[in-house]
Order: structure tokens, then sequence, then C-alpha cells
């Protein structure tokens, strides 16, 4: 860098450079710069204490998040993908075009005072777990990440652009993230789940975690989700193939035998009608369901003749045996207790004489 920048800068030669290309938003300029995962850490500092006192309680760090970020990156080394920092400077810079393209070219060299300030708006996790994961693997610190620069004098701006980054922006619903996410063994066996068992095929609502009356999907892809891991009552990703086979049988076996499931199947009912008469069309219930099966394949051997039962049992919403439990004046709820009360009852349906909590492993 030239001593002429550097005396701009009033920093002597104290700055940083990056390639970057500068773009303009409400007509101020704003520039993207590839910036190595090494210098993260040290570019933008965490000082609590300087922080202004009503941003500070914005940007408290959440730590319990960061070690599954650092873990995210050291254990897909070859294809981890990080979105772009964004970050306020209140001190000097200086973009400096390519030579070829003149003043007004947007491809360049950025050049930051190391005097300046910056604050992080949105990536604060992301620059922790960045630096958490350089401790593991220092060979990471030359990879690269993209990180948007706004020039903001005073950092006055600072709060307006936290909250405007953060106001518009939607987190994927689980449902998505299921379907969405190779990586998780989980994740993609339930995919396989409701694509290979019957009553989900091709009636399971994959983006959304709500269904609308009208809708011709009958339970949600988080629902079933949610319903299986009941019924495996598993923590670990890795599903073993004959775990994987029974969740498939035994939802196989549920949907022969409640008889509005079937009439589903042989389209003599529709889903938007299930949803409104009964309980069992609805994703709590399918918990119920789950929580069930889990006390079924573990203790008996002959649960598959249990689940017979299930065909003289009244599953309409105006039934006494849900009142109270997951349906309150006609009206489906969902809490964990209602949910659980519901499983107890189709357990004494079901001839079963204990409850969930005497088993204890539910």
């Amino acid at each position: 860098m030239s001593k002429t920048l550097a005396d701009e800068l009033e920093t002597g030669t104290e700055v940083y450079g990056f390639d970057a290309i500068r773009g303009v938003q409400a007509s101020r300029p704003f520039y993207v710069a590839m910036c190595p995962l090494k210098i993260i850490p040290k570019l933008f500092l965490f000082n609590d204490h300087e922080l202004p006192p009503m941003l500070r309680a914005q940007r408290t760090l959440r730590v319990s998040r960061i070690p599954a970020i650092a873990n995210y990156i050291v254990n897909n080394p070859k294809d981890y993908i990080f979105s772009s920092l964004t970050a306020s400077v209140d001190g000097k810079l200086r973009f400096s075009p390519a030579p070829s393209l003149g003043e007004n070219g947007k491809l360049g060299r950025l050049y930051i005072s190391m005097n300046s300030k910056m604050l992080i708006n949105d990536g604060q996790h992301r620059r922790a777990a960045i630096e958490e994961a350089l401790k593991q693997q220092p060979g990471l610190g030359n990879e690269s990440i993209s990180v948007v620069f706004f020039e903001d004098k005073g950092l006055k701006r600072s709060q307006q652009m936290f909250a405007d980054l953060n106001k518009h922006a939607t987190k994927p619903s689980k449902s998505l993230g299921i379907l969405y996410d190779h990586r998780d063994s989980f994740s993609q066996f339930i995919v396989k789940l409701v694509n290979s068992v019957e009553i989900f095929k091709d009636r399971t609502e994959l983006e959304k975690t709500s269904i609308s009356n009208r809708a011709s999907e009958f339970f949600t892809l988080n629902g079933v989700s949610e319903a299986t891991r009941q019924l495996l009552n598993i923590k670990s990703k890795n599903i073993p193939e004959e775990k994987q086979q029974l969740a498939h049988e035994f939802w196989d076996e549920v949907s022969k035998n409640i008889p509005e499931w079937k009439n589903l199947v042989d389209e003599q009912i529709t889903a938007g009608e299930l949803r409104h008469n009964y309980v069992h069309a609805h994703t709590n219930f399918l918990n119920a369901l789950g929580m069930v099966g889990h006390i079924l394949i573990t203790h008996y051997p002959n649960w598959k003749q249990i689940l017979k039962k299930l065909q003289k049992i009244d599953w309409s919403k105006n039934s006494s045996l849900w009142e109270g439990k997951i349906v309150l004046d006609g009206k489906m709820i969902k809490q964990k207790a209602g949910i659980r009360k519901a499983a107890d009852v189709i357990l004494h349906e079901c001839g079963i004489t204990k409850t969930l909590d005497d088993f204890g492993d539910n």
C-alpha cells in the first residue's frame, strides 16, 4: 500500500486491505470484501463494555449456540457454507478502484484503518464460531468469508441497521429444514418414510408446519418427524436399519386399523373432512400415537394384534374420551400433558391397564 494512502487514513501503515466490490444502497456506498477467516476474530473484537448500552442488550451472545456452529465448520471442511457478515465501520476507510476501471470502478481494494471501531450488525455468532473453529483447525484460517461493510460514523445507525436486518428475516420452517438437510441422517430417514408409508405418501405437507382447512395434505413433515421420534425414543441421528423398518411397519399398521385413515387412502373421504371431525387428523395426536407405539413395540411382542383394537375407538372430536385432554369445547389443544393423557386413553382402549408413567421409559 502506498504511503500517500496511509497518510490519508492517518494511520501510518496500520490498515487492513481487502479485495472488494463497491455498491450503493439508499444513496450510501457499501463494500463487499473477501476476508480470510484467520483475521475475523481480530477484526471484530467483541467488547461488551465498548457498545452503547441500548445496543449491548441486543447483542448478548448466546454462548450455547457457538459449539454447534463451530462443530459444523470443523466436521464439514469440504462443504460448509456461511452467509456474509454485516458490519458497521466507525473510522477511516477508502476504496481504491482497480486502475483499469477508473475512479468510478466497482472492483478494487478496500482499506480500513486498524484504529476503526467495527461492529457486527449481523453474524455475531458466526464470528464467535469461526474463532472457536480456528482453535481446533488452524488450517481453516486461509479460507474466506464475505463481509459487507457500511460506513457509520459514531455507529449511530447500528441499532437501526440491526433492527432492519432482522425485522424481515424469516426462519425456515421446521418441515423445510428437515426436507433440505442432507447431512442429518434422521431428517433424510423421515423424508424416505413419508415417501414409502402409504398414509403419508403424497399427503404430507413438506414445507409448512401447519395445514389449512382445505388443503389436501394430511400431516406435516415436522409432525411425522416428532411423532416418529416419540415412537423410536431415540436421541441419535443415526437410525439402524431395523428401527427404520420398525417405524415403517408401525405407521403402516396404524393406518390399516384406523377406519378413517383407510377411507382416506381409498379416497372415500378428504383430509379436510378428517381434520374437521376427528382427533387423529392432527399433529398433536400423531405424537400421542407415537408414544403409544413406543410402549407397544418395546413391551408387547404382539403389538400388531393389539393395534387392531384401534378399529373400535371413537375418534370423533365430540367424544367424551378426548374432552379436557386433547380437545376443549370441540377444539384441538396442543399441550404436552394433554398429549400424554390422550396416549393413556389409547393404551386403555387397546386393553393396556398401565399408563405412560407406569412404564417410566417414555
